[in-house]
């Protein structure tokens, strides 16, 4: 999820032979954690719940804190701290996808026949 987003928002915003630029880049990364996170946010909700809670509480896994949370809380329990996540998704994302273009131009640049 987390690539494939960050490649289609790079086609979407650069045209065909263009080059990729910072603008480009921050969107295109920011823009991957939001969609990577608005996927793993529910499993990492459930594996929370499931580590945070005393021994025994939860006998069947996980399938048992799924089943548990959406009977008691509803679906939307799955998203809760959704606000900070998304807050720091973009940021922390787009800093790493710059890193990520920016070694990339470093190893071509090193060995561009490689």
């Amino acid at each position: 999820m987390y690539f494939m987003t960050y490649e289609t928002i790079q086609r979407w915003i650069v045209p065909d032979g263009g080059k990729l630029g910072l603008l480009s880049t921050i969107l295109a990364g920011g823009f991957a954690g939001v969609a990577n996170w608005i996927i793993g946010i529910p499993p990492d909700v459930l594996k929370s719940r499931l580590q945070a809670a005393p021994e025994g509480t939860y006998k069947k896994g996980i399938r048992e804190v799924f089943a548990r949370l959406l009977k008691e809380e509803g679906p939307r329990a799955l998203y809760k701290g959704c606000t900070p996540v998304m807050l720091r998704a973009f940021p922390a994302n787009a800093a790493c996808f710059l890193g990520f273009e920016a070694a990339m131009n470093f190893l071509n640049w090193i060995a561009p026949s490689l």
